[in-house]
């Protein structure tokens, strides 16, 4: 009831002083994160940040303003200081927004579907699933050394409109990792293995039911066979691509380059630009990828670290005069702007399995999870690497390849692709720590995909 009195105070404030439009935005970010090192622990984090934001719409430009100090005064001299802000860059803003009319929400409320809440369990109940990680990678002969961690987040967010919207969101995510390093028996010679644990946005159900100690002797005996692994050879190969591993590349070559900000070139002092541009001789015009190539960007995908209620209101976009589903400020003290959704590749309607895209491949590698990478700023020309491979041959998975990444242009890359798994393969992939924007902001986002088959794609061997 205070917070919601609060927002009332800073639209009533903020809409005397002359905003058109406003929305203010009170926000918690609660942080934990608990590391361990074999059996010590090193690290054990945890954090809290509180304020409000207030963002005016003044003659067609933008204002915000954002105060940690919550007292009644500071938060009325804040809404007009936004206001302010926005009225002096209207006296220079040689383009003006105007906004579409929408239905206001009165009350809405939404919180991410979950069974516990990571905050309710002990930080030593965490330490102890670390531990007992660990030791369970250790047994494996050639393992040296264990790291692993886990990362709890929670937000809750009150946005209220001078149009009558009113939402309350809470949104949890965990994000477990354990990286596993082995070494040669002569010392000459070490190899990791990351294990591929998306966050999710989902409660600690989500880690619990990762069984983590009775997985990671898999992980463990990876690390060590790829002390014994062929190295890569180079040239074109066909790629069957994991999903813990393609998510990445839909990330950077897909997700980052269809952004409209990007792609207006708001973001290249930064960020970088993109192929896809102008906008207007791409769109109905440009194929991404074969015909049963089908991407999606939603906000509704189950344990999308992007998925939400409602987003935050109106992006900053020019010209952009209601909402996508895409605009998401970090915090209280960060503006709102346009911000990536989950971006996701449907599965074959067909039920095709792993192994069925496996045996559609004479002669290629098999890549599960993501390793190094490097993209350029217009996202067009990349490489990426991996954590584990297999040689494949005539359909059948047959050694364990190392030091191998592959290099492609966008357009390219997806045109190769082949086959793709159904909807059994289908997998999401996440990074809590997204960065864009000037000042930086980070965004947390998911990609779904299914196993995938591409062809005649140029290897490299890294080592």
């Amino acid at each position: 009831a205070a917070e919601k009195e609060l927002v009332l105070l800073a639209l009533d404030a903020v809409r005397s002083a002359g905003a058109a439009y406003a929305d203010v935005r009170i926000t918690r970010g609660n942080f934990e994160f608990v590391g361990a090192r074999e059996r010590q622990i090193t690290a054990v984090n945890k954090s809290e940040t509180y304020g409000i934001g207030i963002r005016a719409l003044v003659g067609g430009s933008w204002g915000f303003r954002a105060t940690r100090d919550l007292g009644k005064d500071a938060v009325a001299a804040t809404a007009k200081e936004a206001a302010a802000i926005a009225a002096a860059n209207d006296r220079v803003n040689p383009v003006k927004t105007s906004l579409a009319p929408v239905n206001k929400v009165a009350d809405g409320r939404w919180i991410t579907p979950h069974e516990i809440d990571p905050f309710t369990i002990p930080i030593e109940q965490k330490a102890e699933l670390l531990f007992k990680t660990n030791d369970e990678a250790l047994r494996v002969k050639g393992v040296r050394f264990v790291t692993s961690n886990i990362s709890s987040i929670r937000e809750t967010r009150l946005l209220g409109t001078t149009e009558g919207s009113l939402l309350q969101q809470t949104f949890l995510r965990v994000g477990p990792n354990v990286n596993i390093t082995a070494v040669s028996a002569d010392n000459s010679d070490f190899q990791t293995r990351n294990a591929a644990l998306p966050p999710m946005a989902r409660g600690w159900e989500y880690v619990a039911g990762l069984q983590m100690p009775e997985n990671v002797l898999r992980w463990a005996e990876e690390a060590a066979m790829k002390l014994s692994a062929a190295r890569a050879q180079a040239g074109v190969w066909d790629l069957v691509l994991h999903p813990s591993h393609l998510w990445l590349t839909i990330h950077e070559s897909i997700g980052h380059p269809t952004e409209l900000d990007r792609v207006m070139g708001y973001e290249a002092n930064y960020a970088g630009t993109s192929f896809l541009s102008p906008p207007e001789k791409v769109l109905n015009k440009f194929r991404y990828g074969p015909s049963f190539m089908n991407i999606v960007g939603n906000r509704t995908e189950p344990g999308g670290c992007a998925t939400c209620g409602r987003d935050d209101g109106i992006s900053n976009l020019t010209r952009v005069r209601e909402s996508l589903g895409c605009s998401y400020g970090e915090n209280w003290a960060a503006i709102p702007f346009a911000r990536m959704p989950n971006v996701s590749l449907m599965p074959n309607m067909q039920d095709l399995s792993e192994e069925d895209v496996i045996s559609a491949t004479k002669r290629g590698i098999y890549i599960e999870g993501d390793g190094s990478y490097s993209i350029d700023q217009q996202r067009y020309n990349f490489q990426f690497g991996g954590q584990v491979f297999w040689e494949i041959k005539d359909g059948k998975r047959v050694r364990l390849l190392r030091d191998v990444a592959y290099q492609a242009r966008t357009p390219n890359f997806w045109n190769s692709m082949a086959l793709i798994g159904g909807p059994k393969t289908y997998k999401l992939g996440s990074a809590l720590n997204d960065g864009k924007g000037q000042p930086t902001q980070s965004n947390a986002v998911s990609h779904g995909c299914p196993i995938a088959l591409f062809r005649n794609v140029n290897v490299i061997n890294t080592a």
